[in-house]
């Protein structure tokens, strides 16, 4: 899953960018208001989490700019603590959710769950197909019994195939939500990283969930032998 962070502070918003690539998003993160704006328009996020207070245009102003263009992807208010009309007016604006500062970084990845599971057809955090389960607060994946080991990127990916099992999704709509903006587009790259993920979690089992259509992309999805 893709998430911007817009922050101006620096070492918050590098300790918020590390702490979630460990915990297997693909980030994109900025300092002022403007180029956080450019990233939001230019890429699809499945989370943005944007500071009120920031240089060059403040967070209600992209926020406002945001729903204006018809864009909905979730968004987490950062705000200061007597800051309670800026909370009323980002909630008027459009925003799912506020966090005042100072946080617990524990608090803000719940918050961010809940937002992914608010706009995904599945309210829980146990994601299934089948036998296979993933559960997303504890970051396991099985299969039956079997516990399967994935790197972050392929967690990253199987959740995206999950909460968009049964559609079909190009290699193109992978790459948006499971790299950042810092990645440059391989075309041989997502299609390896399914290779990896077809051989732990389809590999020796009898009714396979990861399949490729040919000429448009990707799908997870349950066919009885």
């Amino acid at each position: 899953m893709r998430c911007l962070i817009v922050e101006d502070d620096d070492a918050l918003r590098a300790i918020l960018e590390k702490q979630l690539t460990k915990e297997s998003y693909a980030v994109d993160a900025c300092g002022n208001g403007t180029d956080g704006l450019d990233f939001a328009i230019t890429y699809e996020y499945d989370c943005i989490i944007l500071d009120i207070m920031l240089p060059g245009m403040d967070g209600l102003s992209v926020l406002s700019a945001l729903r204006a263009r018809g864009n909905n992807a979730p968004v987490l208010l950062l705000t200061a603590r007597d800051a309670v009309s800026d909370r009323v007016r980002g909630l008027d604006l459009g925003a799912d959710d506020y966090l005042v500062k100072p946080f617990a970084y524990e608090e803000l990845s719940a918050r961010i769950r809940a937002l992914l599971r608010k706009h995904s057809d599945n309210r829980s955090p146990i994601l299934r197909l089948g036998e296979l389960e993933m559960d997303t607060s504890l970051r396991t994946v099985r299969r039956g019994s079997r516990l399967i080991s994935l790197t972050s990127k392929e967690f990253s990916l199987l959740e995206y195939l999950l909460r968009n099992q049964n559609t079909v999704l190009s290699a193109a709509q992978l790459f948006e939500h499971v790299w950042n903006g810092q990645s440059s587009y391989d075309t041989n790259l997502v299609p390896v990283y399914i290779g990896y993920l077809r051989g732990k979690i389809d590999k020796g089992e009898d009714t396979p969930y990861l399949h490729t259509v040919r000429g448009f992309g990707y799908t997870l999805r349950e066919e009885k032998p």
